[in-house]
């Protein structure tokens, strides 16, 4: 059975919530061989209602690393001003279900 990645769950769960306009806005650069987040540290972009809502999306045990990336990353004080909540999704299964913790960093 394949590995079901944070990011498939995030947008799962966003579409849950009610989140209708999502895009996953982390691309692979085939040149570089690596994975490019907007902004350096944003993996899905999601939109409802009038907010914006910025997402790092990770494994349960990255969640650390991921907050120091957003909390260095220079474009996150204009994406505050922009009223975007920020927030680092880590996944990880309990009882054999998913469950997601969530860091606000807006």
């Amino acid at each position: 059975m394949a590995k079901t990645s944070p990011t498939v769950l995030t947008l799962q769960k966003l579409k849950k919530d009610g989140w209708t306009t999502v895009a996953i806005v982390e691309r692979w650069n085939p040149f570089a061989r690596i994975r490019q987040d907007l902004f350096g540290c944003i993996d899905i972009l999601a939109i409802k209602d009038g907010d914006t809502l910025a997402i790092q999306c990770t494994t349960y045990g990255n969640r650390n690393s991921r907050v120091k990336k957003i909390s260095d990353n220079e474009h996150v004080p204009n994406m505050r001003k922009a009223n975007w909540s920020i927030e680092v999704w880590g996944w990880h299964k309990k009882n054999n279900k998913w469950e997601v913790n969530i860091i606000d960093l807006s």
